[in-house]
């Protein structure tokens, strides 16, 4: 499904969701125009062709401990499935990562990782390269983020 097969109600829906997804069905039906029979049917619809992929909450890093943001870039010589498949599993096992990328450009991988402080971080790092050979590992501690989990334009 792509963007041209969304109307204005199944955009409003999405927005109205990536805004508060706590909504009832009752206040999303209201707030986007549509009677609760009619916004559950396009709900139903927006999760079975994939566009709805689950609901969560954001957390404030902050908040709960994990006032350092460090994004990690990643360099390789090696390219095969294989090795891939177990460096992915690998980097997925460690939940402070909490976005991972393969990417093109002069890196092959970006990853971003969450901590406590910069001793946790070295935890985190360590384990990270601990089992692979990695040509090259650049982090980039951030400072302020000015614009973070964003909603996606619908």
């Amino acid at each position: 499904m792509n963007d041209e097969t969304l109307d204005n109600l199944d955009k409003a829906i999405l927005r109205a969701l990536q805004r508060d997804a706590s909504l009832s069905q009752r206040e999303l039906a209201e707030k986007v125009g549509l009677s609760q029979n009619s916004c559950w049917r396009r709900l139903t619809k927006l999760r079975q062709i994939g566009v709805i992929t689950g609901q969560t909450i954001r957390l404030d890093p902050q908040a709960v401990g994990l006032g350092l943001t460090v994004f990690v870039m990643l360099r390789t010589r090696h390219h095969s499935a294989d090795w891939l498949d177990a460096f992915r599993r690998s980097v997925l096992a460690i939940e402070n990562v909490i976005d991972f990328f393969r990417i093109a450009g002069d890196y092959d991988y970006m990853l971003k990782i969450v901590a406590r402080d910069m001793n946790d971080f070295d935890r985190i790092y360590q384990r990270l390269i601990r089992d692979f050979e990695l040509e090259s590992v650049t982090s980039y501690i951030t400072m302020e983020a000015l614009a973070d989990g964003r909603d996606l334009p619908a």
